[in-house]
């Protein structure tokens, strides 16, 4: 399992994808924006899902932290939008928010 934790694409995140052979991506999303900081991204952007996705190739991705704040600015509809055009839509998992899952080992 891999974590993005709170990241832009940038190309370390290749150098992942050399190194590591990852099952499951937890992906923070969001394209989080402040706007102390103006134009700055502190989290992905669903397009930059898509491609740190296809750099990694994880059989799944789970999408998280995408919504419940208003420095969001890409929910889940764009999340979901910019995977359905993608060959790796199939990979993506969502998390009910607020219940507890039980992932399978």
């Amino acid at each position: 399992m891999w974590i993005s934790g709170d990241t832009v694409l940038h190309d370390g995140l290749g150098q992942v994808a050399d190194r590591l052979r990852i099952d499951t991506a937890v992906v923070h999303l969001g394209g989080a924006r402040f706007p102390v900081t103006g134009p700055l991204r502190y989290t992905l952007t669903a397009d930059d899902a898509v491609e740190l996705v296809r750099m990694l190739r994880p059989r799944t991705v789970i999408s998280i932290h995408y919504e419940g704040w208003t420095h969001f600015r890409h929910g889940r509809d764009e999340v979901a939008r910019a995977f359905a055009g993608s060959p790796d839509n199939d990979r993506l998992r969502w998390l009910p928010i607020g219940d507890r899952v039980e992932l399978s080992t």
